[in-house]
């Protein structure tokens, strides 16, 4: 009976030594505009890509992903072949399957899903809509997860800004930092996308800068080790070296540790995996 008691004690010693050292959560996360299926695309279009490119995804063990430019049959073949996650959103166009997707792909071994949505990019966000100057109709998707090994929750938010609009970039940084504080509910929060703005621009400065609402900052500038060329949009190489732009990001609440950021700068063979490079940071809770 003795020997019973003492297998039993240390049995939950162990245990709550177990416990006890899962204090925190690390994230692999990637930001990863994939470029929509464009048949004038040529040697460049998704049917020469996507193998490499959710291999990528696969190799560099990504837990949570934000792509963008997804378009329905793009999202069918990521999900059909990374059936370890699940994927969160819809067309932008309709709310439903037709138009770009701004998708979140999580591994569901690892997360439990809180709750998520989505919103346009604009004034009416409830529904479909095109926002202020902009070209397209720009959405959002967002998720609280939790972390089923440590119990730790955080939101994440993916979405891509319009490429023309200069007040619908403008005024998506407000409606991202209000829905991000209201959504996020005081959870550790990452917002990721492509932005369509460099480092320097004002809707970049404008997120990074705090409000009474919320405070971001970049992943780049809190990283242990950053590892990568400093632009993540190159057009499959047609722009030259000295005039590719940074407009890819990932964004990080303050009680979020950066370990690690790297842009993807890959090619396979004679494909690219993209016209965007994708971003990749390892972050701890």
């Amino acid at each position: 009976m003795r020997k019973i008691v003492i297998i039993t004690g240390l049995l939950f010693g162990f245990v709550t030594a177990v416990a006890q050292t899962k204090t925190h959560t690390d994230l692999n996360i990637m930001t990863f505009n994939i470029r929509y299926d464009n048949p004038d695309d040529g040697l460049n279009n998704w049917k020469f890509r996507k193998e490499s490119a959710i291999k990528l995804i696969r190799f560099q063990e990504v837990d949570v992903l934000g792509a963008q430019e997804v378009l329905s049959n793009q999202l069918k073949d990521m999900s059909t072949q990374l059936q370890e996650y699940v994927a969160i959103g819809v067309g932008r166009e309709d709310g439903k399957e037709k138009g770009e997707y701004s998708p979140i792909l999580y591994k569901k071994d690892k997360f439990a899903l809180i709750k998520s949505g989505y919103f346009w990019l604009s004034e009416t966000p409830e529904k479909p809509s095109k926002g202020w100057d902009a070209a397209c109709e720009r959405i959002a998707t967002w998720a609280q997860l939790r972390d089923k090994a440590t119990g730790m929750k955080f939101f994440v938010l993916n979405t891509h800004f319009d490429h023309i609009g200069t007040v619908a970039r403008e005024e998506s940084v407000k409606l991202i930092q209000r829905k991000t504080a209201e959504l996020s509910e005081g959870l550790p929060q990452i917002v990721m996308g492509d932005f369509n703005a460099n480092p320097e621009s004002s809707v970049v400065q404008g997120i990074i800068r705090p409000t009474n609402l919320i405070a971001l900052f970049d992943s780049k500038k809190r990283a242990s080790l950053v590892y990568g060329p400093d632009w993540s949009f190159h057009d499959f190489g047609r722009i030259p070296f000295a005039e590719r732009p940074l407009i890819d990001y990932i964004f990080i609440s303050k009680n979020i540790k950066v370990l690690k950021y790297g842009v993807l700068a890959e090619t396979v063979n004679e494909y690219f995996l993209s016209d965007h490079t994708p971003v990749l940071v390892k972050v701890s809770l």
